[in-house]
């Protein structure tokens, strides 16, 4: 029979294999690479508040288009962020065609996992459940985000944390981001020959060291960081929706 019709394997009506799931696949891998480093990059950015309030506003400001336009301006964060959120949903909307749909799939998978033992099929479902906690958790946070560009600040953002109730998600969210990055980005390594080397196996070994480093680096990172803005909300709770004024704008 030679018109067969598209299935799981992926065969057009002619007989030939479809590409689209390798397309899929690349978007997939393309969309999750820009989100790791994203997260990677605006955790640096975020945590510029554990060198001083007057650093926090200057990356504040920088990213409002300051250095373009006189005082800058928040919509320059909206158009980020809007970037970011629509790649998210791109991303996490290919990523769910490989979840378990029915209990039947899922238990098939959790049988396999226990059946092999084998580290990488274990981390591979820490990804799937972070990445679809992040789903709901990180659309919260993107549309808050996107909507209120311009509470971001020294004081905009820890009242934000603290006086918005705010907390409790980011740690959550915070678990979340990091392991789903850290493994994504080193299945990513794995799957496309990164950094492989002549000893495949050996070099896996490595990667697994570096994204276990990278992990904990970046979640003590997270951590201090969302300490800083905890504290900083709670001892401007009575002043809550003040904006931070550096010395230097106060004296001009």
């Amino acid at each position: 029979m030679n018109d067969v019709i598209e299935g799981i394997v992926g065969k057009t009506i002619s007989g030939q294999r479809s590409r689209t799931p390798a397309r899929l696949d690349y978007i997939q891998s393309a969309t999750g690479l820009f989100l790791a480093l994203f997260m990677w990059a605006h955790m640096f950015f975020v945590s510029s508040i554990l060198i001083s309030n007057d650093f926090m506003y200057a990356v504040t400001k920088f990213f409002e288009g300051a250095w373009l336009i006189d005082g800058g301006s928040p919509l320059f964060v909206s158009l980020a962020v809007g970037i970011v959120f629509v790649v998210f949903i791109v991303h996490a909307a290919i990523a769910t065609r490989k979840f378990p749909v029915t209990y039947r799939q899922f238990r098939a998978y959790r049988s396999h996992m226990k059946m092999m033992k084998h580290s990488d099929t274990n981390l591979w479902f820490v990804q799937a459940l972070t990445g679809f906690s992040m789903f709901f958790m990180g659309s919260v946070h993107l549309y808050i985000m996107l909507t209120n560009p311009g509470n971001i600040g020294p004081y905009a953002s820890a009242d934000r944390v603290v006086t918005g109730w705010m907390w409790p998600l980011y740690i959550l969210l915070l678990l979340a981001v990091e392991l789903h990055g850290s493994i994504g980005l080193y299945r990513l390594c794995v799957k496309w020959g990164w950094f492989e080397g002549k000893n495949a196996a050996q070099s896996r070994k490595r990667l697994k060291k570096v994204k276990w480093g990278v992990t904990a680096f970046f979640l003590l990172l997270g951590t201090l960081t969302l300490i800083a803005y905890i504290k900083i909300g709670i001892d401007h709770a009575g002043h809550a929706g003040e904006r931070y004024i550096p010395a230097s704008e106060v004296s001009q």
